[in-house]
């Protein structure tokens, strides 16, 4: 990895936090309860800490969501994950979304396209 994309990245982890402290600062009730939710969801349990982020992770990815992409790819560093297992959620995450997209056309589309179609004729 080059520094430049490096930096790019600290700069994202780095503009969260700030974002985050702010909001904590102006909304500490509910900041502390949606922490405590977060910290137990990712605790270990049936599913590892690891196994854990590599879902988060595929979630992020799928809604293309910037931070938690970073983040969760932090996460998953931090727990073990190796970059197999990063590109492989990936792929999920990638079939996952092509799936929804494809069982979308495959149906909603066709029945929208047929009756629409019915009321020009």
């Amino acid at each position: 990895m080059n520094r430049e994309s490096h930096t790019t990245t600290e700069q994202h982890l780095g503009r969260y936090k700030k974002g985050v402290g702010t909001y904590e600062e102006k909304m500490p009730a509910f900041s502390r309860t949606y922490n405590e939710f977060t910290d137990q969801c990712f605790k270990d349990g049936a599913l590892s800490k690891k196994q854990k982020h590599l879902m988060a992770l595929g979630m992020s990815v799928y809604a293309q969501d910037e931070y938690c992409i970073i983040y969760h790819t932090k996460g998953c560093v931090d727990h073990g994950a190796s970059e197999e297992e990063l590109l492989e959620t990936i792929a999920v995450a990638t079939a996952f979304g092509s799936g929804a997209a494809f069982s979308q056309g495959a149906t909603l589309v066709q029945e929208a396209f047929g009756e629409f179609a019915k009321e020009l004729q």
